[in-house]
């Protein structure tokens, strides 16, 4: 029996800051979390870069162009949404 492999959904956060205030969004109309503030976010699609996805998603989402060179990532995080347990 094949053994099961252990398939991730990645996805791309973005903060940005300026003069101590971080950039939300208010979602709305999408159907997920409609109302509530989120930062820049969203899916990586299948052959994109963490940095590729939030390029597209800020430019989707805000109307921000941003470009490779002046991003980084700082923080990877691993995480079972179907868990209320953090190991």
């Amino acid at each position: 029996m094949a053994k099961k492999r252990h398939q991730n959904v990645p996805a791309s956060y973005l903060t940005l800051f300026k003069d101590n205030k971080v950039l939300l969004l208010r979602r709305f109309n999408i159907g997920y979390e409609d109302g509530n503030y989120s930062v820049i976010a969203g899916h990586v699609d299948p052959g994109e870069t963490f940095t590729k996805c939030i390029i597209r998603e800020a430019k989707e989402e805000a109307g921000i162009e941003l470009k490779s060179e002046n991003l980084k990532v700082v923080h990877v995080m691993h995480r079972d949404s179907k868990s209320d347990e953090y190991n």
